[in-house]
């Protein structure tokens, strides 16, 4: 796979070299059409990368990966040649941890501390819970989907919808339900912020703020917004906002 695929790349609107690069990374099952607003709402210097997965949209003949090691990997890979600009982490849900092994890579092996990792809707690597739906059939993996929230899940009632959309769910959710952290848990050196829905049935607020025991850095945030597990659909404007904050400290 060509490292240039796991990126789509939208451009700084004022055509100069960004001042910073956000990265986002979609939620199980998801895709990069997630942050397709996003860019409208960034200042004129912030460029945003979103991760581009196989098994969907431009890639969907491309096998899926499904070993957490394997796809932070690749992402890694995919970044470095955009690592002249500082960068600054999003991850949704599952992309959450995917952002986190991503922010170990370039700390580790390349000495690239993000400006800040923001993580959404998932409790801490160490406090998760692995629930087994990606080998329950058909009709639980896509209600288990449901119960989180609606995003995009009307999808699911149109069978040639589902026939293409379900093979990215399962595969997902069996790379974040095999995924085991770091024991005992590596913090970064990146400082985190992290998002929950209120209403979101998926995760436990303490778990969430446990990712407060993986970040050396000072100015943990916790940030609460109305809504499920997808509360960012309905509040983009507010989170786009409130993470732009985030960049400029």
């Amino acid at each position: 796979m060509r490292h240039g695929d796991w990126l789509r790349i939208h451009r700084a609107a004022s055509g100069r070299a960004p001042r910073i690069r956000l990265v986002c990374f979609p939620h199980a099952g998801g895709n990069a059409q997630l942050f397709h607003g996003w860019p409208a709402r960034l200042p004129d210097d912030v460029e945003l990368l979103a991760v581009c997965c196989p098994g969907r949209q431009e890639r969907l003949a491309e096998p899926f990966v499904e070993d957490m090691a394997a796809l932070a990997d690749a992402v890694t890979a995919a970044l470095l040649p955009h690592l002249d600009r500082p960068l600054a982490l999003f991850g949704h849900s599952m992309g959450s941890a995917v952002a986190y092994e991503t922010a170990l890579r370039l700390e580790h092996r390349h000495g690239v501390v993000p400006r800040r990792l923001v993580v959404s809707a998932r409790s801490a690597p160490h406090r998760s819970r692995p629930t087994g739906l990606h080998l329950r059939h058909d009709d639980e993996l896509v209600a288990g989907a449901r119960w989180l929230g609606s995003l995009g899940s009307e999808a699911y009632d149109i069978p040639e919808l589902r026939e293409l959309l379900l093979p990215a769910l399962r595969a997902d959710y069996r790379l974040i339900e095999g995924y085991r952290p770091p024991e005992p848990p590596v913090p970064t050196r990146a400082p985190i912020t992290a998002c929950l829905g209120l209403e979101d049935p998926g995760c436990d607020r303490d778990d969430v703020l446990a990712w407060s025991e993986l970040t050396r850095a000072r100015g943990f945030a916790l940030r609460t917004y109305p809504g499920d597990h997808f509360y960012l659909a309905a509040r983009e404007a507010e989170l786009v906002a409130d993470i732009t904050k985030d960049l400029e400290t």
